[in-house]
């Protein structure tokens, strides 16, 4: 992973990475201890039940999303935020479509190219 990403990243210039099933992804800046990414959802999708080491914070930035952590359904909107701790299953679905901001605590290595 690289060490860090630049201080300064500019939203129309930072490449807007088509995870496909209507799911994009933006890195909003990191290094090995704080990772900030945007991830656009359409209408219907759904981010797949998973789990990691990672603490996880996400806000809700546009639109529902219908999240589950460990098994709890909570419909969340804009301001709207939740914690994720580490190794607990959770993912979320957007009837809407919509935008949140993950923040990842250490940083998903798993996110950057080598």
């Amino acid at each position: 992973m690289q060490k860090q990403s630049e201080h300064f990243l500019f939203g129309n210039e930072t490449e807007i990475e088509d995870l496909g099933g209507g799911l994009k992804r933006q890195m909003l800046g990191y290094n090995h201890e704080l990772m900030a990414v945007k991830v656009w959802f359409d209408k219907g999708a759904e981010g797949y039940v998973h789990k990691h080491r990672h603490s996880q914070v996400t806000y809700v930035e546009a639109g529902e999303f219908h999240f589950n952590i460990d098994g709890v359904i909570k419909v969340l909107k804009p301001g709207d935020s939740c914690l994720i701790p580490p190794h607990v299953e959770h993912g979320a679905v957007s009837p809407t479509g919509g935008i949140l901001i993950d923040t990842f605590s250490p940083a998903r290595e798993d996110f950057i190219e080598e």
